[in-house]
């Protein structure tokens, strides 16, 4: 485990080399696959399950071989949740190269609930018919 891919290379040559390497190991493109799928990126313990290989350790050295390459990012979430994985372009590009499928992007996050904007003139009162009383019968 001391070798690895640690750089990700300008020459296209060295670059279609090194996606071979990674097309060769099942537990990259079995972790960029799971990343994908998520639709916010995937936490450490939720990447390890999905890998499925019930080792931390490889776990580990599977994010900083991606996270070296540059294909994954590793995004903080400042309010307590956990910190997730998530694919970067590059990333999309290369598993879509290695798996012949397009990536789809996630969706942005959804904007907030609008509220309806105040009226600018308060309702006007329509007139109410009188009501008619029936006649009694006698």
């Amino acid at each position: 485990m001391k070798a690895g891919l640690w750089v990700w290379p300008a020459d296209p040559k060295a670059q279609r080399k090194v996606i071979r390497q990674v097309a060769v190991d099942k537990h990259l493109v079995a972790a960029m696959t799971a990343i994908s799928k998520g639709k916010q990126g995937l936490s450490n313990a939720e990447l390890d399950d999905l890998i499925g290989d019930n080792s931390e350790w490889m776990t580990l050295w599977v994010i900083k071989q991606l996270t070296a390459l540059g294909f994954i990012e590793y995004k903080v979430d400042l309010f307590g949740g956990p910190a997730r994985y998530q694919l970067t372009e590059l990333g999309r590009n290369v598993l879509s190269i290695i798996t012949g499928r397009p990536i789809q992007p996630p969706p942005p996050p959804a904007p907030p609930a609008a509220q309806a904007p105040a009226p600018s003139q308060p309702p006007t009162p329509t007139p109410s018919q009188p009501q008619v009383a029936a006649p009694k019968a006698a």
